[in-house]
Formats: structure tokens, sequence, C-alpha cells
């Protein structure tokens, strides 16, 4: 039959679909449907995603036969195909999974482990075919940009342009999880092996690092393979470096390798839950190189960021279209904590409405986030630590900021700071400026103080037990 058919036939079934159910179903669950081909009397359509299909045979499928039978017949027969993710239509954040980009062969010196080489005997060469570990998925076009992560990403975006050439060297990118931090890491290194093919990029976690490294030192002669190696990329990209704490051989390996790559123009991005500043049992020397460059916190994602993202991810899964506004809504403002339990909120989501044959509801995001979720603790700032601080002691704001050394007011300053480092993931310097604007050394100082008063003073002790019921109250 001819290639205008099919779609006649379908647009006469969705004219007698439109006068039998409900507007706003039939936008959301007939509109995105297209029609393919007929053959006989077997119509072929494209819907967006699996669960798409699984819920018209679920819903509508009495109307749909009864359309088709109208239009074809009683040997009427009905044919889904699934539409590709690149045919979506367009959205501000499009997913896009693209390829995993492929490192060049780099020649490697090296030495049998049998070789006991003298001043005169010269290495072998060994060609190695480096994997750049880089996950396509995690690019900028997939990163949901705000003000939690701008300035991560403009630094990114400007390496990328000119790996190793600006100020920006090393990266060094901070926060709590699922903060985007590995996302911006790979993103940048895709973007230079997109811009530079040429180049050899090389992400690796500091626990890989380490593992590799313990291998490397117990095994003859493969120490030598190890850093040679590690010297020859143009971009290293070490995620949660702060892994590398109290592993003092791994560390001294990769001094020598940051400084061989920095002094050759190489590019360094790292990646950590906390600053330089309070690595702990990290060497002083290791810690002043990854203040060199460029530190940037991520921070919470504000409700617009973690709004977009969830329409990105659902796009992504071809849902996008059946999840009204009012769930996206309902989810953005539930979870505010990172962009990771926010998409694990909505995989769950859309994995049950699947399996139940449930159409995606807020009162079903409801039931889920309860599962995941349950009760959440009510946001914790420095100002609402300070505010509550203030409260029980009687003390003034203006008091409390102040350059006084009165000591019931001094240690109501060491308890905030105490309090805000334990309870919420932030850098000390944060704290410190907030908090009468003090350096991150008096903050350290300050939690060390407290720390011994509550382990020497009961009364103390109460103090800050009963600020923190105050609070860690929960709601649902």
């Amino acid at each position: 039959m001819t290639q205008e058919l099919h779609i006649s036939v379908w647009n006469n079934c969705l004219q007698f679909i439109e006068s039998n159910i409900e507007p706003q179903q039939f936008k959301v669950w007939f509109k995105p449907i297209r029609p393919v081909a007929l053959e006989d009397s077997t119509l072929t359509v494209e819907v967006p995603s699996e669960f798409f299909r699984e819920y018209l045979e679920d819903a509508y499928l009495d109307i749909l036969k009864a359309s088709l039978k109208k239009e074809l017949g009683s040997a009427a027969k009905l044919i889904y195909v699934v539409r590709p993710v690149q045919q979506q239509p367009p959205l501000r954040y499009p997913a896009a999974h693209g390829q995993a980009p492929v490192n060049k062969t780099i020649s490697v010196n090296t030495y049998t482990p049998a070789a006991n080489p003298g001043p005169f005997v010269y290495p072998g060469i060994q060609r190695v075919q480096v994997n750049p570990q880089l996950n396509p998925i995690y690019n900028f076009k997939n990163l949901v940009i705000g003000e939690c992560n701008k300035m991560g990403y403009t630094a990114g975006e400007s390496i990328s342009a000119a790996p190793g050439k600006t100020p920006f060297n090393p990266l060094f990118l901070f926060g709590g999880p699922g903060l985007g931090k590995t996302h911006i890491a790979q993103a940048i290194g895709l973007a230079i092996k997109e811009k530079f093919p040429e180049l050899v990029v090389l992400y690796v976690p500091a626990n890989r690092f380490k593992t590799q490294y313990m291998e490397a030192a117990y095994t003859k002669n493969k120490l030598t393979d190890f850093m040679a190696f590690y010297m020859q990329m143009d971009v290293l990209i070490v995620d949660d470096i702060q892994d590398l704490a109290t592993a003092t051989g791994s560390q001294n390996a990769f001094f020598n390798i940051f400084n061989h790559l920095h002094q050759n123009g190489k590019q360094l991005i790292f990646t950590s839950d906390r600053p330089p500043v309070e690595l702990e049992n990290f060497e002083e020397r290791m810690v002043s190189r990854l203040k060199w460059g460029l530190s940037v916190e991520l921070g919470k994602p504000d409700y617009n960021t973690r709004l977009e993202m969830l329409k990105a991810r659902a796009f992504r899964e071809g849902v996008r279209d059946q999840i009204s506004d009012d769930v996206f809504i309902y989810l953005a403002s539930r979870i505010t904590t990172n962009f990771r339990e926010l998409e694990g909120a909505l995989i769950s989501l859309i994995a049950n409405a699947t399996l139940a044959h449930k159409e995606i509801t807020v009162e079903l995001a409801e039931e889920i986030t309860d599962k995941l979720v349950g009760e959440q603790k009510v946001e914790i700032t420095i100002e609402s630590v300070s505010k509550a601080v203030c409260d029980y002691f009687n003390i003034s704001k203006e008091q409390f900021l102040s350059k006084t050394r009165k000591r019931q007011i001094v240690q109501a300053r060491q308890i905030a700071m105490y309090m805000s480092r334990n309870l919420i993931n932030c850098s000390l310097s944060l704290i410190g400026s907030s908090i009468g604007g003090k350096d991150h050394a008096t903050v350290l100082h300050a939690c060390s103080t407290v720390s011994d008063l509550m382990s020497t003073d009961r009364t103390f002790k109460q103090y800050v037990t009963d600020i923190e019921k105050i609070l860690v109250t929960v709601k649902r």
C-alpha cells in the first residue's frame, strides 16, 4: 500500500479515540505516537519507550482495538516499535550517550621481571593501549548547570579548550557525594578527547591508583613501568584523591608523577570530598601542590537545577511526556540533598510504574519516595546552627559575631563551628567566614577544643547534645 495510507488510517483512529477519552489523556498518551507502516491489516506505530507501550496496553487496549477494528476490520493488528533515544524531541539538556573515546597507543620503557639491568643495559620498549576509562554519558551536554556547579563548568570549558595552558592546573573539584564532581571531571576529559584526539587522557579513581602502585611495588622492576606509564599522560584525572590518605608509598609516587606532568605542561584534574587544606594524613608538599591551580566547591543543587535535572533524566529514559510537571515539582521539592538521590528516586518511580502497570502520579511518587527517603532531617545550614546556639545560650546575633573574648561568647562560637563541621558538608573556610570572619585554622582549633571539652566536661557535653537535638528534629 502507499506510504500515505498508514498515516491516514492512524489519523482516523486518533479522531475516534479523541472523541472517547479526556483531552489531557489524549494529549499525553496518543499525541506522541507515530504511524510507521501498514501491511494488510497490521498497523505498526512508534512509541517513545517500553514503559509507554506497557501503559497503553494496560489502560487503553479496548479503545485501541475498537478504533483499529473500525478502520481495518476484525483482523486488525497493532505492532509497536520503540523510538530510539536519539530521535526524541530536543530538550534544554538533552541526553547523549555517544561513543567511548579511544587513546593512541603509547610506548613505555620496560624491563622484564627477570632482568637485572646494569648501567649499560637499555630497557625494552612496550606498546601500551591506554583505555581512557571515560564514560560517554558524563559529557557537558548532559550536565544540568546551576549556581551549584557553574564555576566548575566554566573552568572545565576553559580547560578543554586549552588543556595544560590555563591557570586552572591543577583543577581541584570538591564537595559532598552526588554533587557532580565525577561528571564534570569526566566531561572535561571527553571534551579534550573530542577537540584534541591525539592527546592521551586517563581517568582513574585514587583507590585504583593505590592498588596499582602496591602491585607494582611488590613485583620486581614493575615500579619503573608504573611510573613511566603515568608520566606519559597528557591529561590525568584522579577521582576521590582523599583515598590516598595514609598511603605513604602511593603519595610519594603520585608526588613525582604530579611534578613531572605539571612541569611538562600536562593537565591535572582532581576530585575530593573536601578542600585541599582539609586533606588529612597528606604530606604538606603534596597539599601545597594540590592548591597550585583552582579549587572549586560544588554545592547542593537549588530547586530549579533539581527540576531541570529530573526532566533531563526522564527524557533520557524516554518517558518525559508521560510524567506531569506536578510529579517533577514534588520530587524536586522533596529530595534536596544531591543529584544522585534525585536520579535514584526517579528511576525507582519509573520502574515501579512500569512493573505495576500504573500511571506515574504524584501519589505514586509520594509512595516511592517515602520508602526511599522516609523521614528527612530538616536541612541544616551554618545560619541555622548559629541561630540554635544563640537561642540556647540566650545571646544576640551581634554578640555572637562580634570580636569580644568573653568566655561564654567564645565557647558559643566554637560550638557553632564544631557542629557546622560535623552536621554540614562544607569547608572550614566557609564555616569561618560565616562565623565572625575567621580563618580555617581558627575553625580547626575550635573543633579540637570542643572535642576535648566534651570528653572531660559533662555539662559542656550536654550543651552540645541539647543543641544537636534541636537541629536534627525530623519531619515527613
